[in-house]
């Protein structure tokens, strides 16, 4: 998905410029991500509905899943987004260290 593409989601899903799978897709996260409770059985056969698959739903929701732990373990310890130069400079030393 293309940069547009993606600020037109951020910016109003239901308008942005996207195949409908993807639409209920990103739907289903969204109410997974702020109210999980809230998320049922219904909200679930409208995403296949819209044509996704099951195993889809399941890749979106490991994805999801892991984003949404290191955002609350990173909320938890305070963590802070370094600037750009400090991003550069971890870069450099995992790429000396082998990591790719």
């Amino acid at each position: 998905m293309g940069d547009d593409k993606v600020a037109a989601v951020l910016a109003d899903l239901e308008t942005a410029p996207i195949a409908e799978p993807l639409r209920a897709m990103l739907r289903m996260l969204r109410g997974v991500t702020k109210d999980h409770a809230a998320v049922s059985a219904e909200d679930m056969k409208r995403v296949l509905a819209a044509g996704v698959t099951p195993a889809q739903i399941r890749d979106a929701l490991a994805v999801g899943f892991a984003f949404n732990v290191i955002t609350r373990l990173a909320d938890t310890f305070a963590f802070e987004i370094p600037p750009a130069a400090g991003f550069a400079a971890s870069a450099k030393m995992l790429l000396s260290r082998g990591y790719k």
